[in-house]
């Protein structure tokens, strides 16, 4: 039977060496390839976005944005220390480490393109 082992969302960004800087600096990420200058991959243990340097629609950006639309749900463990880690390396948190009402506790950092990647542990009843 396939197995499906992981996924990675593709943000278009507009600058790939800012990108990578911020998700190797604020974010810890690795960067794992850089093909020609344009497209590159990051991860963080099983967590990988790819980039992909590229004009992004300013108008959808502000939309999902607006919505609080996430472009990536990160399942985390001890979500404060990585929320006290990232805020210590300078992450823009633009949604507080908080318990939801679906049995999660999360916080939402917004990259330099305007992605919003939140980063969510379940709490005690949640999956």
């Amino acid at each position: 039977m396939p197995t499906l082992h992981a996924a990675a969302p593709q943000f278009l960004v507009r600058d790939l060496p800012r990108a990578l800087a911020f998700y190797e600096h604020r974010l810890g990420f690795s960067i794992d390839f850089v093909y020609e200058g344009f497209y590159a991959g990051v991860s963080r243990d099983a967590a990988r976005i790819h980039l992909k340097c590229a004009p992004s629609l300013e108008a959808e950006r502000d939309h999902r944005k607006k919505g609080d639309h996430l472009d990536a749900h990160l399942d985390v463990t001890d979500v404060q220390v990585l929320h006290d880690e990232l805020s210590e390396r300078g992450a823009p948190i633009c949604k507080p480490l908080e318990e939801r009402p679906w049995a999660v506790r999360d916080f939402t950092v917004e990259d330099p393109d305007g992605y919003l990647l939140c980063f969510s542990e379940a709490t005690e009843g949640g999956s």
